[in-house]
């Protein structure tokens, strides 16, 4: 049986506490501890000298992955490395917020028998994960970013985890993530903020900010987030790493809905480490939701290599005048030649976006009320401000208005693809900021324009989850005070592949994923 919220006479751990007991034990203590699970001794060594940490933590999860498959270092070895590195950088970044790591060395250990043996590995094999602290994980405290939450320990894995486990990859804790995933500024009462690696006095972006900040950091190989506004897309604009918000129905979580505003997906450090994590994700047969995708996703793992002559590429224009940060627009748009170096054909161009505005932050007020109006009521003091603002805003609709943001979510559908029929891919940015100040909730003001909602500076983003066409953030290089900038690829209606493709040859091409954090 699940465990029920919170009790409210327990307290919120600090950050300070939570540097000093990360370990090998959940945080702050208020989880019940982990049981360290039996396994027999392994015969298995490496068939190689042993790899440095510091090269095991930044290397590519495809060629991690393709060494542990050659015995060239075991998985032990290697979730060894990530906790060590993890107990180095996170009491400074918070990005881990629960810890499992008896539970995982116990499954490093299963992992290397199974090599041992001779026994079919999936394609995960060996590779730590931390998973987003709103994804639930069997036996690890899942807080959702909430105090109704902070001591709820669920009593089985949510299908994206299950998927992942079976593939060989080993957990070993969760990321912080905004409360409930409100917003794309990644901080709560229970843990506090997530710093940016970069620049640890700025944002990491969200909701899947603590995702973002262990990829970049080196404390896990592969990630999983979602994203509704932009939670894949913004957190790894901001961090320098990979993010992919695959086509609705792609991936599924467990929630049935008709909705493709929400998705879950992979996020890595380069283009093929997320294409990997995707090929697993991907639900394959499972019919549980009614958008679902049912194509293998295996094909996802294959090489992403394409050329891209003659390829049609349309080319940002604004927006409809939404405002950019100056250093964003100069860094994306002095990367219009790497795509004309690959030999695509780039135009200015991009699909309508009038009255996308008011019609996504309706259908967003919906989804807000249906799941937390209930808790508002209940506790009001434990729901932060902006999520009692999409309440608020919900019971103020009227159908009317729900008819209207209906109407033009199939609209912006039919006009998406009318503009795919002559593009294959729109490019544009990630963010419309640079990663901001890390004690604001939010920017309230983009070049010098108000932002009136805590989701008006993320247009960029949720203009893009308003088409329903997959979408990848990938690094685009740096500002001049040294803070990572996103390039935004959309591609056409579930050409995921494509997206992938796309972004891994300007990867290959500018290489602006090499810059580590100091």
């Amino acid at each position: 049986m699940e465990s029920d919220p919170i009790d409210p006479s327990h307290g919120v751990i600090t950050r300070r506490e939570f540097g000093r007991v990360l370990g090998v034990a959940a945080v702050g203590g208020a989880l019940p501890a982990l049981a360290p699970l039996s396994a027999p001794a392994v015969p298995f060594a490496p068939s190689a000298p042993s790899i440095q940490g510091a090269d095991i933590v930044f290397m590519p999860a495809t060629e991690l992955a393709a060494r542990l498959r050659r015995k060239e270092i075991s998985a032990r070895e290697v979730l060894t490395a990530h906790i060590a590195q993890i107990e180095k950088v996170n009491p400074e970044l918070n990005a881990i917020v629960t810890s499992a790591f008896d539970r995982a060395m116990a499954d490093a250990s299963r992992a290397d028998e199974a090599m041992a043996r001779g026994t079919p590995l999936g394609p995960l094999h060996g590779l730590p994960i931390a998973h987003k602290d709103l994804v639930e994980t069997e036996e690890i405290r899942t807080t959702r970013g909430s105090p109704f939450y902070r001591d709820f320990i669920p009593t089985r894995d949510a299908p994206i985890v299950r998927r992942m486990r079976a593939a060989g990859a080993i957990t070993l804790g969760k990321t912080n993530t905004p409360e409930f995933g409100a917003g794309s500024h990644t901080f709560n009462t229970i843990f506090g903020p997530t710093r940016n690696p970069y620049d640890t006095g700025k944002s990491c972006g969200g909701s899947s900010g603590g995702a973002a900040v262990a990829l970049a950091a080196g404390m896990i190989p592969i990630a999983d987030g979602s994203d509704t506004g932009g939670s894949l897309r913004n957190p790894a604009a901001f961090c320098n790493v990979v993010g992919f918000r695959p086509s609705p129905g792609r991936v599924h979580t467990g929630a049935s809905t008709w909705s493709p505003l929400s998705v879950s997906g992979p996020m890595g450090r380069t283009v093929a480490d997320a294409a990997l994590l995707l090929s697993v994700q991907a639900s394959g047969n499972d019919l549980s939701s009614p958008l679902a995708i049912t194509e293998d996703g295996a094909r996802f793992a294959a090489p992403l290599d394409r050329d891209f002559r003659g390829v049609r590429v349309a080319w940002w224009r604004g927006l409809g005048g939404i405002p950019f940060e100056r250093d964003v627009v100069n860094v994306v748009n002095g990367t219009r030649s790497v795509f004309e170096q690959l030999g695509c054909i780039v135009e200015e161009a991009e699909p309508p976006f009038d009255g996308v505005d008011d019609a996504f932050a309706t259908l967003r007020h919906l989804g807000y009320h249906t799941s937390y109006a209930g808790m508002a009521k209940q506790r009001p003091e434990w729901i932060k401000d902006t999520i009692h603002w999409e309440i608020r805003e919900a019971e103020r609709q009227t159908a009317a208005d729900v008819a209207r943001a209906s109407a033009r979510q199939a609209r912006a559908y039919a006009e998406s693809q009318q503009f795919f029929n002559r593009y294959e891919y729109f490019v544009l940015p990630v963010t419309q900021v640079m990663p901001f100040d890390v004690t604001i909730a939010y920017p309230t003001n983009v070049a010098g324009t108000p932002m009136s909602t805590y989701i008006d500076w993320m247009r960029s983003c949720w203009y893009v989850t308003f088409m329903a066409n997959p979408a990848i953030s990938v690094p685009a290089g740096f500002s001049p005070a040294g803070l990572p900038v996103g390039l935004q690829i959309v591609g056409r209606h579930r050409a995921d592949w494509s997206v992938l493709q796309l972004a891994h040859a300007f990867e290959q091409a500018t290489g602006h994923r090499k810059r580590r954090p100091a």
